[in-house]
């Protein structure tokens, strides 16, 4: 489905097929990783644990109902797909899992503008300033008082 090199062209390693994230928890322990925002989407990213295979990064797609009706989530996901598909040598690295959560952004914005978008929150997502999805507990009202 999704094609892509985990390493930069000439750089004389084997370039690996992206795969996609199929089960309900792969995308709920993605969403423990990290974040990087752009106009169109949300990165979710989160680094495999030392025990699995390097099988490459894998991508997950994310279009809520809040979006739009089917059409409208349909259209912004073959548009998500074909960037992921067509955006010369991603950042991704092979021991990562991504999803992507749409916003409707994603429909109207230029199809070149979503492509850097994607290659923006691809490095933003490995840099050493990105937030972490872990969100601090909720204060118990209750016992304050």
């Amino acid at each position: 489905m999704i094609e892509t090199d985990a390493c930069g062209p000439g750089d004389g390693q084997v370039a690996r097929k992206a795969t996609r994230l199929k089960r309900r928890a792969e995308f709920q322990r993605t969403a423990r990783g990290r974040r990087s925002n752009v106009p169109g989407f949300t990165l979710q990213s989160l680094r495999r644990p030392d025990g699995a295979p390097e099988i490459g990064p894998r991508f997950g797609l994310t279009v809520t109902r809040k979006v739009g009706n089917a059409v409208v989530r349909n259209r912004i996901r073959r548009r998500l797909k074909e960037a992921l598909r067509l955006a010369p040598a991603l950042e991704a690295q092979g021991d990562h899992d991504y999803v992507l959560v749409a916003r409707i952004e994603a429909l109207s914005r230029p199809f070149e503008l979503l492509m850097n978008d994607l290659a923006r929150a691809l490095r933003a997502a490995h840099s050493p300033g990105a937030k972490s999805g872990a969100r601090p507990k909720p204060v118990d009202r209750e016992r304050l008082r």
